[in-house]
């Protein structure tokens, strides 16, 4: 059974402040934005968590092992840093969307995201122990993705064909199994799971070929963190690529630092 410990990383009153006291330049909007991903980021890869970025005013983390004092640390880093502040919810569950529900609502239980007076909530549950079967993750790439689409197509018409399979899956794997997915760069995804079998992530490859004709594979690994499971998951799509299989499960474990 997995257990996953999901953040969420919510920019307080962020809609007005980008038009206050008058519309703010977008691409200082977006360099702000990038900016505090990439910080964000840093900080927990440090701790061996995952950051996705979203809509970039609202991130979802995977910080299975990232206490409540390192969460209020990031909180304080950025408040003293960056021109907006933060607010943090986090929760567990064994399905990574239940977890995130979860994480949600002790956000918005507190106040609109676009309330001013709600600033920098710190609010949630935190894993006291791991295991190393905590977390599954999936990391999936297109097949050949550059024979068929980055060396033929301009790169419009092939972000296009990898947005659509990103679409295809993230849909599937929510709707399916409660996994959440997400686009990380390239033609890369990966998908935090609970529990699957490899009959699963053979339907969801199978399913996103039926859907949008992309042909996807996928590598999958365990861990007591998301930099564990993330990284035995590359180990395994790497064995997909030199086997030429759909699906791999559990390549080779992270080394400790």
């Amino acid at each position: 059974m997995t257990t996953t410990q999901v953040t969420l990383v919510q920019i307080d009153n962020y809609g007005p402040w980008t038009v206050t006291p008058e519309p703010r330049r977008e691409m200082d909007l977006q360099t702000l934005q990038s900016r505090l991903f990439a910080d964000i980021a840093q900080f927990l890869g440090h701790r061996d968590a995952y950051v996705f970025f979203t809509r970039f005013d609202n991130m979802i983390a995977v910080t299975n092992g990232v206490d409540g004092a390192a969460h209020a640390t990031l909180q304080e880093s950025i408040g003293n840093r960056y021109p907006v502040t933060v607010s943090l919810g986090t929760a567990v569950a064994e399905r990574p969307v239940d977890a995130l529900e979860a994480a949600n609502h002790r956000l918005q239980t507190v106040g609109s995201a676009q309330d001013e007076a709600r600033v920098e909530v710190l609010d949630g549950e935190y894993l006291t122990e791991t295991t190393g079967s905590d977390l599954q993750i999936a990391h999936f790439d297109v097949v050949n993705a550059t024979g068929k689409y980055t060396d033929r197509l301009n790169e419009f018409d092939t972000f296009i064909n990898i947005e659509q399979a990103y679409a295809s899956l993230m849909r599937y794997l929510r709707e399916t199994h409660g996994a959440l997915s997400f686009f990380v760069g390239g033609d890369n995804i990966i998908a935090v799971c609970p529990d699957l079998p490899e009959s699963a992530f053979a339907d969801a490859v199978a399913h996103v070929e039926r859907d949008v004709d992309v042909e996807l594979q996928v590598g999958v690994g365990r861990g007591a963190s998301a930099h564990e499971a993330g990284f035995a998951a590359k180990h395994a799509l790497e064995d997909c690529r030199l086997d030429g299989t759909s699906v791999e499960l559990f390549g080779a474990p992270a080394v400790s630092d």
